[in-house]
């Protein structure tokens, strides 16, 4: 089996990125770590990747005086001379131009703490309480043009309880993402999740539970 080389991009700790490195630690894996690129020296998830054992490499945004183009043009080159073929962005806290996700559409994907298309953007678990949902979890979804967009690989739910705060609900989403970004991963890599119009097909569904209510 030809193991997808991928890329991780983060810009802080990377708990989703040791997440992913240790799902890829099995040879079975479809995905192979190949690289970990942040966007800030300082990111203490460089020092984890290197940890592992994995080549790391840093584009500092502030070198580009505010070129978006010109930075993501940088770190193109980096995946492109390491042979990436699949991008995982995990807490990469920069706003993608068209240029970069148009580059890597369809092998570039993003997870995002929140039940998409609800809660877009920032304070997810706070906005979350706020509205008093009762349900509220994580997204695996290609990237697209526009931020939190793209057709949806895999969700993970949690219930909310009547006394959580936005830390403890935060604790028990990033438990759910844990889970769900290396199969979503695992789904990309062996060509399983096919986007058809706006959805991604995964197959193997059929056996799925009817519902999912709380409380």
């Amino acid at each position: 089996m030809s193991r997808k080389r991928t890329a991780i991009l983060i810009s802080g700790r990377g708990t989703n990125m040791g997440a992913l490195i240790s799902a890829a630690m099995d040879p079975s894996y479809p995905a192979e770590i190949a690289l970990v690129l942040s966007n800030r020296p300082d990111a203490k998830g460089l020092e984890r990747a290197q940890d592992f054992g994995i080549p790391t490499a840093v584009v500092d945004h502030r070198d580009f005086s505010g070129d978006r183009q010109a930075f993501e043009k940088a770190v193109n080159d980096v995946l492109k001379e390491l042979k990436i073929e699949l991008v995982a962005l995990a807490g990469f806290m920069r706003i993608l131009t068209p240029y970069l996700v148009n580059s890597w559409n369809g092998r570039m994907i993003n997870i995002h703490p929140a039940l998409l298309p609800a809660f877009k953007g920032l304070a997810t678990h706070e906005r979350a309480l706020e509205e008093g949902v009762k349900l509220h979890g994580a997204t695996v979804h290609y990237v697209s043009a526009e931020m939190d967009d793209g057709p949806i690989i895999i969700q993970g739910a949690v219930p909310v309880l009547d006394e959580d705060t936005p830390d403890t609900l935060a604790a028990r989403v990033l438990e759910v993402e844990h889970k769900i970004y290396p199969k979503a991963l695992e789904l990309v890599a062996c060509g399983k999740a096919k986007v058809k119009g706006s959805r991604v097909c995964c197959g193997g569904q059929d056996e799925a539970p009817t519902d999912l209510i709380w409380p």
